[in-house]
């Protein structure tokens, strides 16, 4: 069974002291496999190479060039599998209702705390397992 500290999580935040923040309170979770993007091309050219690589994608949703939205959109397209975690200061019904007909996994709303950020991790576990087991 996988553990937290096993995931190999794709964080997207154009926010230079918000990613150092994710960044940090992940690897304080023992998580060592972190890759990073700045937008949502960046993003999307990553994915497109590494997609394989990764159990999770932490996305922010308000992002230059390409919004988290997009992002998301563009992974299900590829692999509507891949957990996504939509990460947003402002979770209005219009963009909840978008993320989730669009197949986001979960949502984590800024400022949030490392427990806060581990809750969705073991949330992310548990589908993760639940799908290794059942193949």
């Amino acid at each position: 069974m996988m553990e937290i500290k096993d995931l190999r999580v794709f964080v997207v935040e154009d926010n230079f002291q918000a990613m150092n923040l994710v960044k940090g309170m992940l690897s304080d979770l023992g998580i060592s496999q972190i890759y990073t993007a700045k937008d949502g091309g960046e993003a999307l050219t990553f994915l497109g190479n590494c997609d394989d690589l990764l159990d999770l994608v932490l996305c922010d949703w308000n992002l230059p060039k390409l919004t988290g939205l997009d992002v998301l959109r563009q992974v299900r397209t590829v692999d509507p599998d891949l957990p996504f975690v939509m990460i947003t200061g402002a979770a209005d019904s219009d963009s909840v209702i978008a993320a989730k007909t669009s197949g986001v996994t979960a949502y984590i709303a800024k400022p949030f705390s490392q427990d806060e950020l581990k809750k969705k991790l073991k949330l992310i576990l548990r589908i993760l397992n639940s799908r290794a087991v059942a193949s």
